[in-house]
């Protein structure tokens, strides 16, 4: 027993002394580099589980907490990554002259397989590069707010139809579920022109298992939060290409070209090279994803936020009131009607601020940069988030207490959040270009739902489960009251 136990404790030993010069060397690596401060976590995986499945704003603040507060180094989703601070990170991070040279946008391995254009293995042409496609998608600018508001009065009339179909007569429904239907149905009228867009709203389930797998680890096992989301792109990309035949043999007879997949179909580049149809499809997936699950967690929590607050409500309803008094019967919105929201518009940042859609966004970097006195090295991974200033009460004067009145100009209570500490939807060169279809998707809702109804939620304290996208767990179900 004794000759036994002499080889093992000279094992452990060995164990814990090449644990201790690990350390040693990692952390005189980071002297000489002068990384920042923070942890790689565990060997391969690092401190991917606890940023997927914990609480993600606490997963932030703890570590701006223990480490910096403008910096800290991390490894997620098989990335050693930086995350960089409050309104002076954002700002560094959000400038032309840094996007580009320092960094550029990235996508995490499994959103790069989900949304990958050919299967493994298979043959396929060279892909246009991303400068390309990204110039070919904003020529015409489709999303541009001098084009959205020509889409203005459908995305009214969906609404309608959509409230009716689904909600008329009834007294409980679930919010979440009707929000996701009704962004999806949005999204396919806008991005593919169909006069049909219940056709892909049939999908809302595929598309569901694509935003819950695009943030995890890509193992394709049965059972994994990836392989479900490869089915579902899979499922989807099928259905996108025969929309895709259809929208061809509808443009060669001569049919109007209204739609961000007309013009990518006909969209050459300078060689006169036309994009294959599985990249249409994959970049159109991407576009109905980008356009359907954060805009829908907007709506759902703008309710239960409202529902919250009968003191909001009156204001909105008012505020609302005003512009129906100006309709005939048979009218839709206009564009001078948006811009006459601006409290219940207040009221969707102060939804966004509480309840982020999206907590962040990755970019890869390009070469060397110092930032905050530290190294960051190039091919490491820069995550921006906005959980560093969202609740921070150095940048917002009662940062637990709904008041949309904080984004009023010279509200003077001095509630006003500083520069670049609220950016809902990024900055810069990466501010995103679908910020202007998202407040007319939002508003349009909400203008119909408080003209025709009161809502009492049913579950107030209802869970809500955490990570890059925030789920009710029980949609938000509610008690409706027609006016």
């Amino acid at each position: 027993m004794e000759v036994l136990s002499l080889p093992l404790s000279v094992a452990i030993s060995l164990l814990f002394l090449g644990l201790f010069i690990f350390n040693f060397f990692r952390k005189s690596g980071d002297d000489v580099e002068k990384l920042p401060p923070g942890s790689l976590g565990w060997p391969i995986i690092g401190e991917t589980l606890e940023f997927l499945f914990g609480k993600h704003e606490k997963f932030v603040s703890d570590r701006m907490k223990k480490y910096s507060a403008d910096i800290f180094k991390t490894k997620i989703l098989g990335e050693k990554t930086v995350v960089v601070c409050g309104p002076e990170g954002h700002k560094f991070l959000f400038s032309k002259s840094n996007e580009g040279k320092y960094f550029t946008a990235f996508r995490p391995h499994s959103m790069q397989k989900i949304f990958r254009s050919y299967g493994q293995g298979a043959a396929a042409p060279e892909p246009m590069t991303r400068d390309t496609k990204a110039k070919l998608l904003r020529a015409p600018g489709f999303l541009k707010p001098e084009a959205l508001v020509h889409y203005l009065g459908e995305m009214d009339s969906i609404a309608q139809q959509l409230l009716q179909s689904h909600w008329e007569g009834k007294k409980e429904v679930k919010v979440y579920p009707f929000a996701k239907t009704l962004t999806l149905t949005l999204a396919s009228r806008f991005f593919l022109g169909t006069d049909d867009p219940e056709r892909i709203a049939g999908l809302v389930a595929n598309f569901d298992d694509i935003t819950e797998g695009m943030h995890s680890i890509p193992l394709s096992i049965p059972g994994t939060g990836f392989h479900k989301a490869s089915k579902a792109a899979a499922a989807i990309r099928k259905e996108l290409l025969a929309v895709i035949k259809e929208k061809k043999v509808a443009i060669a007879a001569g049919q109007p070209m209204r739609d961000i997949l007309s013009h990518m179909i006909v969209a050459a580049d300078s060689t006169g090279r036309l994009m294959p149809e599985v990249e249409i499809a994959g970049n159109t997936m991407g576009l109905l994803t980008a356009g359907y699950r954060t805009v829908a967690t907007a709506i759902a929590f703008l309710m239960k936020h409202v529902g919250e607050r009968p003191d909001i409500y009156s204001k909105i309803l008012a505020e609302q009131s005003e512009i129906a008094a100006t309709k005939q019967p048979g009218d839709f919105l206009v564009w001078d009607d948006m811009q006459k929201m601006k409290y219940s518009w207040n009221t969707v940042y102060e939804v966004m601020r509480f309840t982020p859609p999206l907590q962040g966004t990755f970019r890869t970097v390009l070469e060397d940069f110092t930032y905050a006195g530290y190294n960051i090295p190039k091919g490491w991974k820069v995550y921006w988030t906005v959980s560093t200033t969202n609740k921070n009460p150095a940048y917002f004067r009662d940062p637990e207490k709904f008041d949309p009145t904080r984004y009023e100009e010279g509200n003077g209570n001095g509630s006003s959040p500083p520069p670049f500490a609220f950016v809902p939807f990024g900055g810069g060169p990466r501010m995103c270009p679908g910020k202007e279809y998202a407040r007319f998707a939002i508003l349009t809702f909400l203008h119909n739902v408080v003209k025709r109804y009161k809502w009492e939620l049913l579950l107030p304290n209802e869970k809500i489960v955490d990570g890059i996208m925030p789920t009710p767990q029980n949609g938000i179900p509610v008690l409706l009251q027609l006016h």
